[in-house]
């Protein structure tokens, strides 16, 4: 950087939200490399997405794939290829992005709504009603809605989207009379297996799991063949239906149903209808509650009595995906060891963090952590962890529920949401001080450029696939093309909000979000640049670039994702500005930059889609 940094206190009446402070910045600074390459990111990143929806989706918004009821290769994995087109956007990739997502949306909505099954009754006049998928379990039905979810960061008033969120949140809290899916009294989702048909209560059937076969052969990538050579499903499908032997307990509640808060917390974020926030808190409140009752550990089966293990006399640690989830998959041929646990209960507990501002759900997961880090043994001088719990099949067994499974892997990323959001240090000591969190603590100085270049080295492959794909739409099945999605924003997210995504089911959790206000969009404005540099419980230091040496360009940045942190003040240059709010507007002269740290205070406001120029109806906390 070069020259001095001039910070103006001004009042940018133009693009300043409702009287919000801004400051403009005119001090020169040499475009960083990272900077040019987060611009060439995006660049490419939406070019790239262009020529993937151009090759793959009809004029109808039809994915180019033959269409199949299922958890392996159903209608959650054919939406779930445009998983973060939306967030792409809202990092500011081009605006076709919004337009691509939602012909895909809507084109998949009628698409699998064409579909019908005779072997499970799930799905025999469509995959869809109302919307919404009929039943199934959350860990697919969020993976599926990845981009559904942070479609609402860009167009928070379309109003189809709000229409939507409202009436998919309604089916977990009981206002649509053909979804009761949630018992308001025990605050449980009645069954693993839930929708816009409402709860599954009896036993899934494995048609239910794996649907129809259809005729044909296909890149089955769930199978040992995968992607690289053409599988006829039919004599296939036995050994699909194998896989599934032993899912089939479905009635009680189960933490992958947490995830459904992110319907709530959505809503709210949109209409700020204290409903939602109360009926977040209501049953992640009742979760917290049971992982309580079970000694700090997450249940992972609620019987429809309220009652931890309730369905399987007490034991808490079964249920499908549960701790205990230890079965013979009879498509491979081996145990296999299946705890999904975090993918509920991560997401769930941090939706109830934001919704509410409680720091208390955070202590939910560290304790069950402490729990599984205090279950370990050394072996031979290496320290193990376990990532079971219950009847260790295929183990001695004296009858009594043990920790098994045990290597020396911990979900460290589960670990690093717990730091992120709590900011203490003393849950930093139990992340690896690597990547992306080595260089907020001072390492890694090369990282930014580093994993920008790894991002567009995936563009570069995945566009490579695309143009040598050789496959045609009555070969591919939902989950062929997921591979394929070109679209790279892990490093942007890291690098520009300071956010952090763990997992198959997402809220976007950050320290900072962007607006251009002079196109009226979400994300980063044309030319600009952000490197978030340094996090702490209280403050933020992020440097803002503008990389066009001809004209100026103005930024909007929030303090979180959805506005819930609170900017006390501003510094450059040794000088202090005041803020008061979740957002301030920054005009950065031709060619210039800035360092700015925020003296902030996290999780103070309620969450808000709203755009900034949106915002003064929004009600004060």
């Amino acid at each position: 950087m070069t020259g001095r940094i001039l910070l103006i206190l001004a009042l940018v009446s133009p693009v300043c939200a409702a009287g919000e402070p801004g400051i403009v910045v005119k001090s020169p600074m040499a475009p960083p490399a990272w900077a040019l390459l987060e611009r060439e990111l995006l660049r490419a990143n939406s070019l790239a997405c262009e020529r993937f929806c151009a090759k793959y989706v009809d004029e109808r918004g039809y994915l180019a794939h033959t269409i199949r009821w299922g958890t392996l290769d159903g209608p959650d994995d054919a939406i779930e290829t445009f998983f973060n087109w939306t967030l792409l956007h809202a990092l500011g990739g081009s605006d076709s992005l919004l337009g691509m997502y939602r012909k895909a949306q809507d084109g998949h909505y009628r698409q699998y709504g064409e579909l019908r099954t005779t072997l499970t009754k799930l799905a025999e006049n469509g995959a869809y009603y109302k919307e919404f998928i009929t039943q199934s379990d959350w860990f697919h039905t969020g993976e599926g809605m990845r981009a559904f979810f942070q479609y609402g960061l860009s167009a928070p008033n379309d109003p189809v989207y709000r229409e939507r969120m409202r009436r998919f949140a309604g089916m977990y809290m009981n206002e649509d009379p053909e979804a009761l899916n949630y018992d308001p009294e025990k605050k449980l989702i009645k069954s693993f297996w839930n929708g816009s048909k409402g709860p599954m209560l009896r036993k899934a059937t494995l048609y239910d799991w794996v649907g129809d076969p259809v005729p044909g052969s296909f890149h089955l990538m769930h199978s040992p063949e995968g992607r690289n050579r053409l599988v006829e499903m039919k004599p296939r499908y036995p050994k699909m239906l194998a896989h599934c032997t032993e899912y089939l307990d479905s009635v009680g509640d189960n933490p992958l149903n947490l995830s459904a808060t992110a319907l709530a917390l959505n809503a709210y974020a949109l209409t700020g209808e204290t409903k939602y926030r109360q009926w977040i808190a209501d049953y992640a409140g009742a979760w917290k509650e049971r992982a309580a009752a079970c000694g700090g550990n997450i249940p992972t089966t609620v019987g429809l009595d309220g009652k931890p293990g309730g369905e399987f006399n007490g034991q808490w640690w079964k249920g499908t995906y549960g701790w205990n989830f230890t079965i013979f998959d009879g498509e491979i041929e081996k145990i296999a060891h299946r705890n999904y646990v975090w993918h509920g209960s991560w997401p769930g507990f941090g939706n109830a963090l934001l919704a509410t501002g409680d720091a208390s759900y955070i202590d939910v997961l560290r304790r069950q952590m402490d729990n599984v880090v205090a279950a370990k043994k050394v072996v031979n001088g290496r320290t193990l962890y376990p990532a079971m719990y219950g009847d260790p099949r295929g183990y001695k067994y004296d009858g009594k529920p043990e920790w098994y499974q045990f290597s020396e892997m911990l979900p460290y990323d589960r670990l690093t949401e717990i730091y992120l959001r709590s900011m203490d240090r003393q849950d930093l000591e139990r992340v690896p001080k690597t990547g992306w969190i080595g260089y907020l603590e001072g390492g890694n100085a090369d990282y930014p450029e580093k994993a920008l270049e790894s991002d567009l080295a995936h563009v570069r492959r995945a566009m490579e696939q695309v143009r040598n794909d050789y496959t045609s739409a009555d070969t591919r099945l939902a989950d062929y093309l997921l591979g394929m999605n070109p679209a790279a924003t892990d490093a942007l997210t890291n690098l520009t909000l300071g956010g952090y995504f763990a997992g198959r089911i997402w809220t976007l959790h950050s320290r900072f979000r962007y607006f251009d206000p002079e196109r009226r969009r979400a994300g980063l404005a044309e030319d600009v640049a952000a490197l978030v540099e340094k996090l702490s419980s209280g403050a933020a230091t992020v440097t803002l670039v503008n990389v066009n040496p001809v004209d100026p360009r103005t930024v909007v940045v929030q303090a979180g994702a959805y506005g819930e942190h609170h900017f006390d003040a501003v510094e450059a240059d040794g000088k202090t500005t005041p803020v008061g709010g979740p957002l301030l507007t920054v005009r950065l002269e031709p060619g210039s930059g800035t360092r700015l740290t925020f003296q902030m205070a996290r999780y103070k406001n309620p969450p808000t889609l709203a755009h900034p120029w949106d915002r003064p109806w929004w009600p004060a906390k």
